[in-house]
């Protein structure tokens, strides 16, 4: 990738992590293990941006090895069914997930463009961005509309790890007010906790 492309890359993650940052009231709605989840209203959506904040007592190489594993991933990440990586280019990899969801509710499905940045501190970022229409939608499955959202990872020393997990969703089709409520808690608690765990052995 070039050195223009890169900064490019850069500054967008910036404007990404600190605009959401600036423009929008998160409110703690759990803190435990560890773990704080904040939530916050988004302008236009009926929907609520979650944050997960912990640190993981495991080096960078470590926690980013899970992270780059699309397909061992599904293991940490809630209600995940399969995921398997669709292309990889550069910086970039395209994954495709397949969700659980509880009955009544048809399972989503979603692809994404997961695009990693290094930053000087040592730090990595992972802007995710949806694709709904990167490949034909799979019988069975309600496509996941929207996804923005971003993982980053700040050393804090040989072994030890800041993750903060920030994600928007629209997903598609129509979902209980009580579900969607309930995963915007679950989704980055559950996600953090089974990754520590992991990380941690």
């Amino acid at each position: 990738m070039s050195s223009l492309h890169r900064i490019a890359l850069a500054c967008g993650l910036t404007v990404l992590v600190a605009g959401v940052a600036q423009a929008e009231d998160w409110q703690v709605a759990k803190d435990e293990d560890g773990i704080k989840v904040s939530l916050s209203d988004v302008a236009g959506s009926k929907y609520k941006a979650y944050r997960g904040e912990t640190v993981i007592n495991a080096s960078m190489a470590k926690v980013r090895s899970f992270q780059e594993d699309v397909a061992g991933a599904c293991k940490w990440i809630h209600e995940c069914k399969s995921q398997k990586a669709l292309k990889r280019e550069g910086d970039q990899v395209w994954t495709y997930t397949q969700f659980n969801t509880p009955w009544p509710v048809t399972p989503r499905d979603s692809v994404l463009l997961v695009t990693s940045v290094n930053g000087a501190d040592g730090s990595l970022t992972r802007k995710l961005e949806g694709q709904p229409k990167y490949i034909p939608e799979e019988s069975g499955f309600v496509r996941v509309a929207a996804v923005d959202g971003f993982w980053k990872f700040v050393p804090k020393g040989p072994n030890q790890t800041a993750v903060t997990y920030q994600v928007h969703t629209e997903p598609g089709g129509s979902v209980p007010s009580w579900l969607a409520n309930k995963f915007v808690v679950d989704a980055p608690f559950n996600t953090l906790k089974a990754l520590k765990e992991v990380a941690e052995k």
